[in-house]
């Protein structure tokens, strides 16, 4: 019984969350960390032109999955594709092929060839109204207090100027 309610509540919380995922894709999963830590936290549209310009050659993949991600978030879970970020992405161990190299004395290196999995998960930024409103209050604050000193700075010339003309 406690599972299905654990359960509910991790689909209430991944409402606003698309995923993407490939496996067996042939680099380390430290590489492929490497590009995937510049995408983290940033915008779709940002990650997207991030790994446009990457000169790897593994960010070609990750951006398909990138894509994909979006794709999922968009026809899948109706989210809005201008507030979604990437909110996790990461690569894991798949499988490694193992290849012997013939070597001096009749011995043999070891050569690996790993892959990895990569998965991308979007999530909706939510934007807090009450951050918002006290934004705005501030600002409104602030252009009230430039209005008065700027109207102090203009009351203060005009009687500077009545007083020279009334000296001469």
């Amino acid at each position: 019984m406690a599972k299905k309610n654990d359960t509910d509540l991790n689909n209430v919380e991944n409402i606003n969350v698309a995923t993407a995922s490939v496996k067996s894709i042939k680099t380390s999963p430290q590489k492929a960390n490497l590009v995937l830590s510049l995408i983290r936290g940033q915008n779709a549209e940002s990650a997207i032109n991030c790994l446009q310009f990457s000169n790897r050659r593994i960010s070609n993949e990750i951006k398909k999955v990138l894509k994909a991600a979006i794709a999922n978030a968009e026809n899948n879970h109706q989210l809005d594709i201008d507030k979604l970020f990437v909110y996790e992405a990461f690569a894991g161990k798949a499988m490694v092929m193992k290849r012997f190299r013939p070597r001096a004395r009749g011995r043999s290196g070891k050569i690996l060839k790993p892959y990895s999995n990569i998965k991308i998960v979007l999530k909706e930024r939510e934007v807090d109204t009450s951050e918002k409103s006290t934004k705005n209050n501030k600002k409104v604050v602030e252009t009230k207090q430039n209005n008065d000193t700027t109207t102090n700075q203009n009351l203060k010339k005009q009687s500077k100027e009545e007083n020279d003309g009334s000296k001469s």
